[in-house]
């Protein structure tokens, strides 16, 4: 109780709220406070200096200088993948619509490595956005000089043994959002979805169908916005060789036979199975199996085109998405579904086929139609309103079910 004024979390949000010309903040809030840009904002060490400044015995401090911040590391580049075609292009498909994402295979496919060169194909946010993501940020302490300056999508990569709440958001005594809310607008990676705990899984399903977290406590109930690209990497098994054992590698590469086989009992590949529920996985626009790369493409294979050459095309698809209404394909819904996403008559008869079967549900159908226009588009089709066969295949097997359900 000695007067001073702290720094606390929340800044940004409080003073964007505020209509009044002038504010004064704690020196350690004061390059919040200005990125509104709308206040002349004041700091202040005390509320003795804050009285005097008022009173007009003192002058206001001079605002608290800048550190000094490095020029941010370049992102990881595309081009550093070598083969892996296929889930490269379900990389680039998954950025230009905002389809979410998961990536099965043994370990050191690529999964990782293709999931973090994914917001590097992502445009920058424009203004509005951008502040909306700092005013998240800010709540959550997050907020450094460094981010407020931030204009690229955020990238959040939470550890396996995140709880629900540092996922979701809340608290007792204060609550502040998760990491959920920390990519909104930008991607929300999880490695080794598997270790995940179930229950923090399942926690996921609502938020993914309604871009919102809610979070209800006895003190008070809050919504937090959570609009974000998933993207997940899992091994088929807890030993990750399960689609080596069965044959899936040998079949590809009949170089590898010399690879490591599963050792996996039964009971641990049905516990393993059970944490990914199927729910869950049918939100997954995208399930793509990576396979270890070919010997001769990853030893004497030449790069393959730059994030630079993808994000371009991506760029375009949002650009076509925006002209539409949307943010992106993947929130496609309703009449702008019908109008932007219908199928001919032999895509009609494909997805028709896969439905009595049962190895496509009503939303997976229209998962298929949202991915299916992103697909559409990638090839300069975003004229015709009617999908047609060959993009309704590729988006079928682009959402193919995981390994793991297959072999079990």
């Amino acid at each position: 109780l000695d007067g001073t004024v702290r720094r606390f979390n929340g800044c940004l949000p409080l003073v964007d709220a505020l209509s009044t010309d002038e504010i004064v903040v704690s020196q350690g809030c004061w390059h919040e406070a200005v990125t509104v840009g709308r206040h002349v904002v004041w700091p202040a060490e005390s509320l003795r200096e804050v009285v005097d400044n008022l009173r007009g015995l003192l002058p206001w401090p001079s605002p608290p200088p800048a550190p000094e911040i490095p020029d941010p590391a370049p992102p990881p580049d595309f081009a550093d993948v070598r083969g892996q075609t296929f889930a490269r292009h379900a990389v680039e498909v998954a950025a230009a619509g905002g389809h979410h994402l998961l990536l099965t295979g043994p370990p050191g496919s690529g999964k990782t490595m293709l999931a973090r060169r994914l917001p590097g194909l992502l445009p920058l946010l424009c203004p509005e956005a951008a502040l909306e993501v700092l005013r998240i940020h800010s709540a959550a302490g997050l907020a450094t000089v460094a981010t407020l300056r931030a204009v690229s999508p955020p990238f959040r990569a939470p550890h396996h043994g995140a709880s629900a709440v540092a996922l979701l958001g809340g608290g007792t005594a204060s609550m502040r959002p998760g990491e959920l809310s920390a990519a909104h607008r930008g991607v929300l990676f999880l490695d080794e979805l598997g270790e995940f705990p179930p229950h923090v899984l399942d926690a996921l399903r609502q938020p993914l169908e309604e871009g919102v977290v809610r979070v209800a406590r006895a003190r008070a109930t809050v919504s937090y916005p959570a609009r974000f690209l998933l993207v997940a990497a899992t091994n088929p098994c807890p030993c990750g060789w399960l689609t080596v054992r069965r044959g899936n590698v040998y079949e590809r590469n009949p170089e590898q036979r010399g690879s490591p086989c599963c050792r996996c009992t039964p009971a641990m590949l049905e516990r393993y199975q059970r944490r990914l529920s199927g729910p869950l996985l049918d939100r997954f626009d995208l399930r793509v199996e990576v396979d270890c790369p070919d010997v001769r493409e990853l030893v004497e294979g030449s790069p393959a085109e730059s994030s630079a050459v993808v994000a371009e095309r991506v760029r375009c698809v949002r650009t076509i998405a925006a002209e539409r209404g949307l943010a992106n394909n993947a929130v496609l819904e309703g009449t702008a579904l019908k109008r932007w996403a219908t199928l001919d008559g032999p895509a009609k008869q494909l997805v028709s086929w896969h439905l009595k079967r049962g190895s496509l549900t009503a939303r997976g159908l229209d998962r298929i139609r949202r991915v299916a226009r992103t697909i559409a588009d990638l090839s300069g089709a975003a004229d015709d309103p009617l999908l047609g066969e060959e993009s309704v295949s590729l988006a079928i097997e682009l959402r193919r079910p995981p390994s793991f359900e297959v072999m079990a």
